[in-house]
């Protein structure tokens, strides 16, 4: 970071009790309060003792002094870059590929590049939609970073607003492999909770009693782990009835079954004798296995399913002899 996009500020006592956000807003004046949160957010702010700062909500003292990191402006359009892609099919209209975990779908704060879009602008050229904005070309629906599985893409805009239909009236098949701790009960059934915001961290989605919008969830057990009486962990399939963000693991952890290794809606095991394996996977253990839907050009009807990543294969086979 060079020194001219380093600002320094010092607080007296008319700021005292005053938001962080807010008074660097105005001791910053060409910033948005917006740009001041999310700066504060992505550890930009620091306190002259180099404390990183990541409430944005944090009441400024008399004398405090702050450090504000304005990172170089972001390139407008991302720019292709030759990344690998897992295709499993490719025609004039659309692609579909297995993603794997650890790849962020588009351009975002953090991750400015190196994502599915810049590699899908390097594979498909020119062709690619447009609709999506300038910053996500080709995307219907995302995964989250650390999530693998099928995806599709729209390389042109008709093909886009015809795949954006059949989400929107969840006219599509979806299908998740998760592994979560201890034993959904029933081993099958349908959660239906509403989703929305979390009212605090607004970086979470939860379930909400009185606002939120629908979602159902279809899942049921494939497999348990450990003791018969109480699992361990078990495996399930979750099938979206909607597409809410996170709701597959929103809705397990609602049912009192987190996605194991999952940093936001997980919990770490209160089993001390769980392998470490199991309590330091790195990521969630959420993959999305199946997709299905009507082609929009052909209108042939087309499903494609995938293994377990070797990742979480590997987690799964080495829970086998657990007791």
């Amino acid at each position: 970071m060079s020194d001219a996009a380093r600002h320094f500020v010092t607080f007296d006592e008319s700021a005292s009790g005053e938001r962080l956000d807010r008074a660097l807003a105005v001791a910053l004046p060409a910033l948005t309060r917006s740009r001041v949160k999310a700066l504060i957010e992505g550890r930009r702010v620091t306190l002259a003792d180099g404390t990183t700062i990541e409430e944005p909500s944090r009441k400024v003292k008399t004398g405090d002094r702050f450090v504000v990191d304005i990172p170089e402006p972001e390139p407008a359009t991302p720019l292709p870059q030759a990344l690998a892609l897992d295709i499993l099919y490719e025609d004039s209209d659309l692609l579909v590929l297995d993603k794997p975990a650890g790849l962020v779908v588009h351009p975002a704060p953090g991750n400015p590049d190196h994502t599915l879009v810049n590699a899908l602008l390097a594979h498909c050229g020119d062709s690619l939609s447009g609709i999506g904005g300038v910053r996500r070309p080709g995307i219907v629906h995302r995964l989250d970073k650390n999530t693998s599985g099928v995806m599709v893409v729209a390389k042109n805009d008709r093909t886009h607003q015809a795949l954006s239909k059949l989400f929107a009236a969840h006219d599509l098949t979806r299908i998740y492999k998760a592994l979560v701790w201890g034993e959904p009960k029933p081993g099958a059934g349908t959660i239906e909770a509403a989703i929305g915001r979390h009212p605090v961290d607004r970086k979470r989605m939860t379930v909400r009693q009185t606002s939120g919008r629908h979602a159902t969830t279809e899942y049921w057990l494939e497999k348990r782990f450990g003791p018969a009486l109480q699992p361990l962990v078990s495996l399930v399939r979750a099938k979206l009835g909607t597409g809410r963000t996170h709701q597959v693991r929103v809705h397990l952890a609602h049912i009192g079954c987190p996605v194991v290794g999952d940093p936001v809606y997980g919990r770490k095991s209160r089993n001390a004798s769980a392998p470490e394996a199991l309590k330091n996977f790195p990521r969630q253990a959420l993959h999305a296995a199946v997709l299905a839907f009507r082609h929009p050009g052909t209108h042939r009807e087309m499903k494609f399913a995938t293994e377990l990543p070797q990742d979480f294969k590997k987690l799964v086979a080495s829970l086998n002899g657990v007791k």
